[in-house]
């Protein structure tokens, strides 16, 4: 069966994303070659790129080239990449398979894994700033990594990923939940259509309905995790089911039940798709393309 114009678009964007990434350090660059392959290993194991394709989907809602946006949609992409191996670190969700592959950690050792994903922060803002030599303007270039480290750092993921330690000892009520899902994933999420929105000189109501747009299908995307990780397909998650009921954590579906979380899912992808078309983004097609894509997906 061919597959549909949106289905091309994906696999465009992850392709040219993949691309750019296999060069991760720049030529003349003396970095030990373990600490190289460690960081590779989880950039390139695959995954949904969907944080580079908000980026990128955003941008061009708003007129920018696609080549603007590409240094941005990479940054986001490694520190993604690097809150994944931590997360999985035995201190932390003590996961074995990650995108149907053994852990960092399990291949390179708990400490070089640790600096892969200290590598792969760091490196981060050294691509984000690479934006500014295609024509992203530098008040708007400094306004990404401005949001970059709020977004990804204690007042956003960081944040979120302590709150989520703090719920596995007990803590956790439904607005503690709450918390946990709109930083530890809303936030790059959000992080993702604001940049492309900057790479896009947007003004303040774009960026406003991109905000909007980004924190609605944040938490939808968050919330169907916990229902896939109950109801969903091994082979395809590319890690074990249940895990969270196994672990004793706390999701959504524990306080809502699942036919509520369905709904909720559905309510947020309405906000989000009507907050970009509600014309104040010239062309969001593929903002709300997405939107649908996540409400659908299994995996």
């Amino acid at each position: 069966m061919d597959k549909s114009p949106f289905d091309s678009y994906l696999r465009e964007i992850s392709d040219l994303i993949s691309s750019r990434l296999s060069r991760l350090i720049p030529e003349g660059w003396d970095v030990p070659d373990n600490l190289v392959q460690s960081m590779n290993y989880s950039l390139m194991a695959g995954g949904k790129r969907l944080r580079p394709l908000l980026v990128i989907a955003a941008a061009e809602s708003l007129g920018a080239s696609r080549e603007a946006a590409v240094p941005v949609a990479c940054a986001v992409e490694m520190v993604h990449t690097y809150s994944l191996i931590h997360d999985d670190l035995p201190a932390m969700d003590n996961d074995d398979f990650r995108r149907g592959k053994p852990t960092n950690h399990k291949v390179f050792g708990e400490a070089m894994a640790i600096l892969a994903g200290d590598g792969l922060l760091t490196h981060a803002f050294h691509f984000a700033v690479e934006a500014a030599r295609y024509g992203v303007p530098p008040e708007s270039v400094l306004a990404i990594v401005e949001e970059l480290s709020r977004y990804g750092g204690p007042a956003g993921m960081v944040g979120g990923q302590a709150a989520d330690m703090e719920g596995e000892q007990g803590l956790t009520d439904a607005a503690h939940l709450q918390y946990i899902h709109e930083h530890k994933t809303g936030d790059l999420i959000v992080f993702s259509v604001k940049a492309g929105g900057r790479v896009g000189a947007g003004d303040a109501a774009q960026l406003q309905a991109l905000e909007t747009y980004g924190r609605a299908i944040g938490l939808a995307f968050q919330i169907q995790d916990d229902i896939l990780d109950l109801t969903g397909d091994e082979t395809k998650l590319g890690k074990k089911t249940q895990s969270d009921v196994k672990q004793g954590k706390v999701t959504y579906p524990y306080f809502h039940g699942l036919e509520q979380s369905r709904e909720e899912v559905a309510r947020l992808t309405r906000i989000a798709k009507e907050a970009v078309t509600g014309g104040s983004i010239p062309d969001p097609s593929r903002l709300v393309q997405i939107a649908d894509y996540l409400l659908q997906r299994d995996h």
